[in-house]
């Protein structure tokens, strides 16, 4: 309560009052007491829940009405290098194709962690990432995306490469402990292989330079097979494949209608 009390910039004892006043006006206990401190109460965290609903609700009317006088309104999009071709390429010309007046601003983020922190800390309104994501997180899913192994010209490998191929291969890999990192150990844990790591960073340029150099093989997606095949690399499939799905994501919270907008434009193009 002092801690709140201080980031609303009043005495302790007025937050007290305060909140004493609008249990007495609802009728019901908002905080009980535990130890030292004070816990939410069940109804207390269903007003919360209500009382953010009905302040989005008030924004979004504010925003239409900024809208209204400003001649340009702007969508932040968090993505990553892996993904953003495809989101510039084709969702943000067929938006843009239906609503001129908004400006698209495209936050980059290193990876998966990068767009979910995005999206937690309100510096984007929407992402488009990979699955899974945390729970806290609406997904909209959009489609199934190829990964491919990305390899230095002159491997002795066949297409598509059988996965028992990657047991002892030099391969570039996301940093220790990130959402791919994870998911990659978990892939190579279900075929039994044993990669050997020659580099772990989230940099992506890093792992391109490592390709480039002869030094190592990368795991990525289909859609960046172009990009590497113009740096002269070479691209395979995997066998089995193995595909991710790649979707929208956003905060448990109403939506502006620019992003709704975004969102039925997006989840059109798929269906289409």
């Amino acid at each position: 309560m002092t801690d709140a009390a201080r980031s609303l910039y009043i005495a302790q004892p007025a937050l007290s009052r305060a909140i004493r006043d609008l249990e007495r006006e609802l009728g019901m206990t908002l905080f009980a007491r535990s130890g030292r401190g004070v816990v939410v109460t069940a109804q207390g965290r269903r007003v919360v829940k209500l009382a953010r609903e009905a302040l989005d609700a008030v924004h979004e009317i504010e925003g239409l009405a900024n809208q209204s006088t400003a001649t340009e309104a702007e969508l932040r999009i968090a993505a990553t290098p892996s993904l953003e071709p495809g989101l510039a390429g084709r969702l943000l010309p067929a938006y843009a194709a239906e609503h001129p007046g908004v400006r698209v601003h495209i936050v980059r983020c290193d990876g998966r962690d990068g767009v979910v922190s995005a999206i937690r800390d309100q510096r984007a309104d929407l992402g488009l990432t990979d699955l899974p994501v945390p729970t806290d997180l609406i997904t909209h899913p959009l489609e199934r995306q190829e990964i491919v192994l990305i390899s230095p010209p002159g491997l002795e490998l066949p297409n598509p490469v059988p996965m028992g191929k990657l047991h002892g291969m030099r391969l570039a890999l996301p940093a220790r402990g990130s959402m791919r990192r994870r998911d990659l150990d978990a892939m190579f844990g279900k075929y039994a292989v044993t990669p050997v790591v020659v580099l772990e960073t989230d940099e992506r340029n890093g792992w391109l330079n490592a390709v480039r150099a002869g030094q190592a093989s990368l795991l990525w997606y289909r859609g960046m097979a172009e990009q590497a095949g113009r740096a002269g690399l070479v691209v395979r499939s995997l066998e089995p494949a193995v595909r991710r799905v790649i979707a929208v994501v956003h905060a448990r919270r109403r939506l502006p209608l620019i992003a709704q907008d975004f969102l039925a434009t997006a989840e059109k193009g798929t269906a289409a």
